[in-house]
């Protein structure tokens, strides 16, 4: 269905709830309830605490509601008028709202039976076409999203044309439970956060075995790829960040602190210690495309109502790049970025999408500047023959953008890597380099990231594989499953060469029985395990079983060993088991 049409349906889902929202609790004000990607919401403000056991309730209310099949209405209204018929129910919210509308403009409502709401549409033509809808949850709202404002009550919920759509979003919901990284993070010991560091994520042995990974990955990439590495100071004084806009721009994400009584900011973003880096030295038109990368840990303030595990934190590390270059490189600079990003997405089997995002309301440049730089984005695009989608007003406060949003395995999307050109920073920092004229000249400058926050996208392979990591992620590896004591030695003979080659291999030596160990190690969900048994040390072979195909009989050990080493080097996402 058109992203319009199932916008009309969740809007209307959205009236439809408030209106059984207000006729099952008395004194009900109305926030706001639009459409949002995956469903819809509507916050409201009553004094009666509305629980999960509720939506049961209000789900009645809302079949009701569209068994009477009622008709939705369109008018247009004067401000005034408007004014008038809000004031009469008390929508002190609305009025709020409406206060902000000039005194000319029209004004459209919806009306449904006895209800109506302050809104622009889509809207179904009448109650009685929603065929498939569900509450999902409640939670806190600030109205408007600020905390100075009052804690209103927020239900999500979703709708579909039909009930067979409806039914397999609610079974990605349930997949999505038993896939969240928390949980996951918890049962495998990768990661944890606590109340002394709210928004600040713990990294467990495990978790770091993965972060070194991909870590390690990046770095090869990039040296691949002509990338230098560079290293910034966290902390830097006040003076520098109003020189790049940051303070004027994003001082609200910030954290600050003090050094000798001048004012330091703890870095946001990694870009303005690059700069001073660019400024160290001289630079010549020969130099470019000069390539400079760095993985810098930041902090921003977030509200603590939208922390959430990995997915949403105060401090994470970004693998930032800057690219300087000149104006006739943009193109290539860009489709290169996009070549990179695509590697990259493929080795974790993660499709995308790209979208193009223009200046926002709150930005700094000129009108040229800025119009330069999206034409340049959208020409690199188009010469690729990519297709993309246009966000209007969405782009970073000093440049336009080009941002991946890449698709899990359950169909979610996530914005992942993004592309910035900036025509702003080279002109507050005067960097210039010298041109083929002996002239100086002013670079353009590309910011880009993949992996964007580095903790993020440990949360999102997390849910993406279910824990259940391609081998060369794994934190363990292989384990070997000594069946008695007098197999343990051999055993950990074993487990060395591998380590030797690079293997994240142990040995499980407990005294307990085969049966519990092997199930451990499912629950670990370890690619590899390996019994070992009198059998296995005359033969010189190992038993083999997979956690994904179980028993897989058994093979010489120096051909399992050259097997797995050519997955873990190759990078697959399946083992060579699974390939067989």
């Amino acid at each position: 269905m058109e992203k319009q049409n199932l916008e009309a349906y969740r809007h209307t889902a959205a009236h439809v709830m408030a209106q059984a929202v207000k006729r099952v609790y008395s004194d009900v004000k109305l926030g706001i309830g639009p459409a949002i990607e995956e469903g819809f919401y509507y916050d409201f403000d009553l004094e009666e605490r509305i629980n999960p056991e509720d939506l049961k309730r209000i789900e009645e209310e809302m079949q009701k509601i569209i068994k009477e099949d009622l008709p939705l209405e369109k008018e247009i209204l004067t401000k005034e008028e408007a004014y008038k018929l809000l004031k009469e129910e008390k929508e002190d919210y609305k009025l709020e709202l409406l206060e902000e509308l000039e005194p000319e403009e029209e004004v459209s409502i919806y009306k449904q039976g006895d209800f109506f709401d302050l809104c622009k549409g889509p809207h179904l033509e009448s109650t009685g076409q929603l065929k498939a809808f569900k509450l999902l949850s409640i939670a806190g709202a600030y109205w408007r999203g600020d905390e100075k404002n009052k804690m209103l009550q927020r239900i999500y919920g979703t709708a579909f044309p039909n009930k067979k759509e409806l039914k397999q979003y609610l079974f990605r919901l349930e997949e999505a439970k038993k896939r969240d990284h928390r949980k996951i993070g918890k049962e495998l010991d990768l990661f944890s956060m606590h109340e002394e560091g709210p928004g600040f994520p713990f990294l467990h042995p495990s978790g770091v075995a993965i972060w070194n990974e991909l870590t390690r990955y990046w770095r090869e990439l990039h040296r691949a790829n002509g990338y230098q590495e560079i290293r910034t100071p966290l902390i830097l004084n006040e003076d520098l960040w109003h020189q790049s806009g940051h303070w004027d721009n994003y001082r609200e994400n910030m954290y600050f602190t003090r050094i000798d009584e001048d004012n330091y900011a703890i870095r946001p973003m990694n870009c303005p210690g690059g700069v001073l880096i660019y400024k160290s030295r001289p630079h010549s038109y020969r130099e470019f495309p000069m390539r400079i990368t760095e993985l810098g840990l930041v902090h921003r303030h977030e509200l603590s109502g939208v922390l959430h595990g990995l997915l949403r934190v105060r401090s994470f590390h970004i693998d930032d790049a800057h690219i300087y270059m000149l104006p006739d490189q943009i193109t290539e600079e860009v489709l290169g970025v996009i070549h990179l990003a695509e590697e990259i997405y493929n080795t974790f089997g993660l499709k995308y999408r790209l979208e193009l995002s223009t200046r926002p309301e709150k930005s700094m440049g000129s009108d040229e500047d800025w119009d330069r730089a999206e034409k340049a984005l959208a020409a690199a695009l188009e010469k690729r023959g990519l297709p993309y989608q246009l966000n209007e007003g969405d782009g970073a406060f000093y440049g336009p953008k080009i941002d991946f949003h890449i698709e899990d395995c359950l169909g979610r999307s996530w914005q992942l890597g993004t592309i910035q050109l900036d025509f702003q920073l080279p002109q507050r920092f005067d960097l210039t380099y010298v041109g083929a004229d002996g002239q100086e000249h002013r670079p353009v400058l590309l910011h880009r990231a993949l992996f964007g926050a580095l903790e993020r996208f440990l949360g999102i392979i997390i849910e993406h594989f279910a824990g259940a990591f391609p081998t060369w992620l794994a934190p363990v590896q292989v384990r070997f499953i000594p069946i008695g004591e007098n197999h343990v030695e051999y055993s950990q003979k074993l487990s060395r060469e591998l380590e030797k080659e690079g293997i994240r291999a142990e040995v499980d030596d407990r005294d307990e029985k085969v049966g519990y160990k092997i199930r451990q190690a499912q629950k670990e969900k370890i690619p590899y395990m390996l019994a070992i048994g009198d059998r296995e040390m005359e033969s010189e072979e190992v038993s083999i079983r997979h956690r994904q195909k179980g028993e897989a009989g058994q093979m010489d050990f120096s051909r399992f060993k050259g097997q797995i080493l050519k997955e873990v080097r190759e990078r697959e996402i399946e083992s060579f088991l699974e390939k067989e």
